[in-house]
């Protein structure tokens, strides 16, 4: 192969590295769907145990394929569930940064008779679009890695990657991560990195490249209410014992303020607010309300007051009712004061906000909140904490840059409204968490007829192959 053209500095010009990655990748373009075609094939459905042994099988062909790749280090790391897979290949350069590569090798579940125009698991390219269950989440997105850093070397000349390169790819994203904090606590000291590339996320559209700057935190809680101990007859007793049904109603009602603002006390505190150039770049985006709300299958936008849509599901905190029960629900009417009720609340959060103390401040609202006579219960699960990286964050700005030389375009910003494990990596690292992803909203995550676009996954294998030496070069003093 002929080397990269380099100047009197002996450094490679922009257009020839560009040129020297699209050539790589041109090359060995088709192998590469070829092999992810075969992952692809593996049904890892980490929900259902019967799929347990293509967890399994997963696992260990993605190890094999990355020391095929060139990584020396590729390691299966057992947890109480589906494993994991950890390589590692350290730069020549002792003083380059280290990065850490996070996705998943489980997928949803998937089956022809849910909609599928195909065999979920057995992947098939219509047009310029290649269709499986995984393709976008999370095999593909994953997968372009292995190219990019073949890319990177090719295009520079190396031997090793720019940076010290490590991957975690997990098997339980799927199914909520159960192990995944207890397994990064476990293998911190293995996975130390200056920074978490993130390739389990997407763009804002096929003409809007975008970099996701942070995700959203959760915590969640269930919570019980016991009023008589059976159903009473309504006429009888009605009036004059406290009803859980009406008690759970009034706590429904009283979680927001006339604005639209959770009404819990505390709830805000030490939210990082939203910069006016935060806003201004939110605002830069192509938003088209009306469509958004065909999405949402909804026919009117309600939130915060005095923020606009994208603020409200990116970058400030919400409560959401996620069910209410309690009561006769049969047909007919049935006279009574329930013996119960119950209500599922969540919360989603963003950067600031601890989740235990959102867990204890809605705890002591609700105990303010419940009548005399009522015995509550409320119980919450296991948290995710929110991430963001500030826009000047210089890991931020060379995957900004990577980005642009792939796309050929200026790149703009985005968060996620959801919440992912990304935050466990931040929290037990102590490292900035980065969001590579070219996946778009029409890819039909954990729906039929999954897809990627397959000149958007080039475009990863390129912002790849050019993100770890803007890292090296322009990171060097990494804290």
């Amino acid at each position: 192969m002929s080397h990269p053209v380099r100047n009197a500095d002996n450094a490679v010009s922009a257009d020839d590295a560009v040129s020297a990655v699209r050539a790589y990748i041109e090359t060995h373009h088709d192998a590469f769907l070829q092999d992810l075609a075969e992952w692809l094939r593996i049904p890892s459905v980490s929900a259902q145990p019967d799929h347990a042994p293509d967890v399994r099988r997963s696992a260990d062909w993605l190890a094999a394929k990355l020391r095929e790749t060139g990584f020396p280090t590729t390691e299966i790391w057992e947890t109480p569930g589906a494993p994991a897979v950890f390589a590692q290949w350290p730069s020549d350069d002792p003083h380059a940064p280290t990065v850490l590569v996070y996705g998943h090798h489980d997928v949803q579940p998937a089956a022809r008779e849910d909609g599928w125009n195909t065999d979920p698991f057995e992947p098939v390219v219509i047009g310029n679009r290649l269709h499986a269950r995984g393709a976008a989440d999370d095999k593909g997105q994953v997968f372009f890695h292995t190219l990019g850093v073949r890319a990177h070397l090719a295009a520079t000349g190396r031997t090793t990657p720019a940076v010290h390169l490590k991957l975690l790819i997990e098997g339980e994203e799927e199914s909520g991560s159960p192990h995944f904090r207890a397994l990064v606590e476990q293998h911190r000291d293995r996975l130390t990195a200056d920074a978490v590339i993130v390739s389990d996320t997407g763009m804002w559209s096929e003409d809007t490249p975008t970099v996701c700057t942070g995700m959203r935190g959760l915590a969640d809680c269930e919570i019980e209410l016991h009023g008589p101990d059976q159903d009473i007859h309504s006429g009888s007793f009605g009036g004059a014992v406290p009803n859980p049904a009406t008690a759970a109603a009034r706590l429904v009602a009283a979680l927001h303020d006339d604005h639209a603002r959770v009404a819990v006390p505390g709830f805000y505190d030490g939210i990082t607010p939203l910069t006016d150039r935060e806003r201004e770049l939110f605002a830069e985006l192509p938003f088209d309300e009306a469509e958004w709300l065909r999405t949402a299958k909804s026919h009117a936008t309600h939130g915060e007051a005095g923020h606009t849509t994208l603020e409200r599901i990116w970058a400030r905190p919400t409560a959401e009712v996620n069910g209410i029960g309690g009561g006769y629900q049969g047909p007919g009417g049935k006279t009574i004061v329930p013996s119960s009720a119950s209500l599922k609340l969540s919360f989603r959060l963003v950067a600031g906000q601890d989740p235990d103390h959102v867990a204890k401040a809605v705890t002591d609202w609700v105990a303010r909140q419940i009548p005399d006579g009522i015995r509550h219960t409320i119980t919450f699960g296991a948290a995710t904490r929110p991430c963001l990286t500030p826009l000047d964050h210089p890991a931020l700005q060379s995957v900004v840059r990577a980005m642009g030389l792939a796309f050929e375009q200026k790149i703009r910003f985005t968060r996620e409204g959801g919440s992912g494990p990304a935050a466990d990596l931040q929290d037990v690292l102590d490292a900035p968490v980065l969001f590579l992803g070219i996946s778009v909203p029409s890819d039909g995550w954990h729906a039929p007829n999954e897809k990627v676009e397959l000149d958007l996954l080039k475009k990863g294998v390129e912002t790849a192959a050019h993100l770890w030496g803007d890292l090296a070069e322009n990171w060097r003093d990494a804290p």
